[in-house]
């Protein structure tokens, strides 16, 4: 395993055993390609697609229709993630076995604490693209 805290390079510097303290604060929020949805990197291992980050929804966002490659966990600390099976609020945790396919929304913004084994593959609008 390669695990990485982007934008941090003190995190990244040490020994393989030690613990990682984040400055959460500090870290970048960097785009992804999908319009309105940013994130911020907690850790990731690039070569088998592990991944813990805050995706930060803006209000109307829609996340394309996609399947969940692996397990998918969401928690939702601010506004609510809807989709056809229902709607997670702030607060609550949402997970979701491998093979689901949904189509995600924010219709007034979100903050998501999500954790992913292997990266989401989308369907539809980028296709073949994984959420980066």
């Amino acid at each position: 395993m390669a695990l990485e805290t982007p934008g941090c390079p003190a995190a990244n510097a040490l020994p393989p055993l030690a613990s990682r303290f984040l400055k959460v604060a500090d870290l970048p929020w960097k785009p992804t390609q999908v319009e309105g949805i940013e994130m911020k990197v907690l850790m990731q291992d690039k070569e088998t697609g592990l991944l813990t980050a805050l995706f930060r929804w803006q209000p109307g966002t829609e996340l394309p229709l996609h399947e969940h490659v692996e397990v998918e966990q969401t928690f939702v600390l601010e506004g609510s993630i809807v989709d056809a099976e229902g709607e997670v609020c702030a607060g609550d945790y949402v997970w979701r076995p491998r093979g689901n396919r949904h189509v995600a929304r924010a219709p007034n913004g979100a903050l998501v604490l999500s954790f992913f084994l292997k990266p989401n593959m989308f369907i539809d609008a980028y296709a073949g693209q994984t959420l980066e």
